[in-house]
């Protein structure tokens, strides 16, 4: 059972097994797919799940606090399991790869600029977007 599963159970949601691959397939994503990505591979392992089985099962799972809908700016709805380890995001603007870090300084100069603001700063969310350096350097010529 995954993580997913593992948090629905404790939380009371009733998981059909149309949602239990829905569960499954997001689990398992590691590169934050949108609601037709997932239908697309939900649908691979049951061709009964429709789209509209899957929009209702991920609004289920992110009010429940178990999956985060994220915005890339890219007109689509993406979604991550909502995890205990802090990470933000870097966009690439011309292949919509996302990349997961995590930057010490940045979590410490967060906290201080929220501090001499007058904050206790209690969460952030940070994504960056970018262009690789190489094509940075082509356009800038």
């Amino acid at each position: 059972m995954n993580t997913i599963e593992e948090l629905c159970q404790k939380k009371g949601l009733r998981l059909t097994e149309q949602r239990r691959i829905i569960a499954q397939v997001l689990a398992e994503a590691d590169d934050h797919p949108d609601v037709e990505e997932v239908h697309a591979r939900a649908n691979a392992r049951d061709e009964n799940i429709s789209i509209a089985t899957v929009y209702r099962t991920v609004r289920l799972l992110e009010e429940a606090g178990i999956i985060e809908r994220l915005d890339f700016r890219d007109g689509r709805a993406r979604y991550e399991q909502t995890g205990d380890e802090h990470h933000d995001h870097l966009i690439d603007m011309r292949t919509g790869q996302v990349l997961e870090f995590y930057n010490e300084e940045i979590e410490k100069l967060k906290d201080e600029i929220a501090r001499k603001l007058g904050y206790k700063l209690v969460d952030h969310r940070l994504d960056l977007y970018g262009i690789p350096l190489d094509e940075a350097e082509k356009d800038a010529e």
